[in-house]
């Protein structure tokens, strides 16, 4: 592949720098990456267990991106465009190395239900590495569901699984990640005490 590299461009005009990456310049490639890593990272982090996860499907999106940039109708925010890459980038590798990595007995935990003040009052992050803890397809099931808003059809689709089994991962996930803040933040769990959580079903 050639690369122009004197492809001028304004690294604080996105419109240039992406111009600049179709145009296969390198320096403008890593601008890219820089404008964008951290919105790339927030998207990859809710769909993978370790650091070394992120970093890969953050590397394998940013490759698409720019393998796919003279797609770009640019009458569409790029950010979006970008996380639909991201997105689809943390399916393929769900689908290629987790798929069946998902055996995690439910037999020996407590069916709850938590308490929405109980969730109010753990952070974001900490919520996030609740998630992180659930076996690969609940979280892959839960994530797409309830953070990217897909229903059961739509993500049986595109997980290549039948919509029974997507409503069964969410429910395990929920079971699962209910137990989970039980066990981390007793404390809140005992002054808000149990009342019913329930995620609408599409």
């Amino acid at each position: 592949m050639f690369f122009n590299k004197n492809t001028r461009y304004n690294e604080h005009d996105l419109e240039s720098v992406i111009k600049a990456c179709q145009d296969n310049s390198p320096r403008a490639q890593r601008a890219l990456i820089k404008l964008f890593f951290g919105y790339a990272k927030t998207i990859c982090i809710k769909y993978a267990a370790s650091v070394e996860e992120v970093e890969e499907m953050i590397n394998d999106g940013f490759l698409k991106v720019f393998n796919n940039l003279n797609k770009y109708d640019h009458a569409q925010p790029f950010k979006a465009w970008l996380r639909t890459i991201m997105v689809n980038t943390a399916i393929d590798y769900y689908r290629k190395w987790q798929k069946y990595n998902n055996q995690d007995s439910l037999d020996n935990i407590e069916a709850l239900d938590v308490s929405e003040d109980v969730i109010g009052k753990i952070a974001a992050e900490e919520i996030l590495k609740l998630v992180q803890q659930l076996p690969p397809s609940y979280r892959m099931v839960f994530t797409l569901y309830v953070v990217e808003g897909y229903n059961h059809r739509e993500i049986a689709e595109l997980l290549g699984i039948r919509e029974g089994t997507s409503k069964s991962n969410l429910q395990d996930a929920r079971k699962k990640l209910q137990a989970l803040i039980k066990n981390n933040y007793p404390h809140l769990y005992i002054v808000y005490g149990q009342k019913n959580l329930k995620i609408h079903e599409n």
